[in-house]
């Protein structure tokens, strides 16, 4: 695999398509050549586009398709177009997983960290109502993947139940602490429906700070991980 830190163009790695939005956008993520061990999720929420920002300007680094990571890297395209949170029929995505606690209640988000909750979106009418979620539940299934990161913002934090090696590891990269637990409920959330199958998922938090400052501080170190996955 080729690595240049200095790579400022196009994602030069090949796409695969995996489904469709509400609004026609096609929803793709990026194989691996081998038997997935990681996969890499950003902008599940639209208004975190900066998760998408930061893990493109890490895969701008490498030329070849990795070996055993895959990544998503725009989960919910129409919200990140339109500036919305939820998708184009106002779900929240993060909410619409069939888990034991999934529940039909309003979403309540804040428009900025400090303030709050004055923000409601659907949860879906059921579990898994809207097809970003069905088909990314499909492609988890196929994929197969030993663990999921999750990239979020901007509470700044690395969210897990269990300071596993992947914990470990972001922390370092990130300079970030680990909380166990948010500290509030998130049903039908997509690290709950990985945790009830036993599957590792990792909520990178990232905090709040300009793209440009994101990159500065964090890129060549992000790329340096991924590409330290491999090992």
């Amino acid at each position: 695999m080729h690595f240049s830190p200095n790579s400022r163009g196009i994602i030069r790695l090949p796409f695969s398509e995996y489904g469709r939005s509400v609004l026609g956008a096609p929803l793709r993520y990026i194989p691996c050549r081998g038997q997935c061990r990681l996969l890499v999720m950003a902008g599940i929420h639209g208004e975190e586009p900066e998760t998408t920002f930061l893990l493109s300007r890490a895969l701008r680094a490498f030329d070849e398709p990795f070996d055993s990571v895959s990544f998503i890297l725009c989960a919910n395209p129409d919200g990140v177009a339109l500036g919305t949170r939820g998708n184009a029929n106002g779900v929240d995505l993060n909410r619409n997983f069939k888990t034991l606690n999934f529940s039909t209640e309003k979403v309540g988000s804040r428009s900025i960290l400090e303030s709050d909750r004055d923000t409601l979106l659907s949860p879906g009418a059921v579990p898994g109502s809207e097809p970003e979620t069905q088909t990314l539940v499909s492609l988890v299934e196929r994929l197969k993947p030993a663990s999921v990161l999750a990239m979020h913002a901007p509470m700044g934090c690395i969210d897990a139940p269990q300071k596993t090696k992947l914990v470990e590891d972001l922390m370092g990269v990130f300079n970030l602490p680990w909380l166990p637990d948010i500290g509030y409920t998130t049903p039908g959330s997509f690290g709950t429906w990985c945790g009830e199958r036993n599957l590792e998922c990792v909520t990178l938090e990232l905090p709040r700070m300009s793209l440009e400052h994101l990159f500065d501080r964090y890129g060549k170190a992000f790329a340096e991980f991924l590409q330290g996955y491999e090992v």
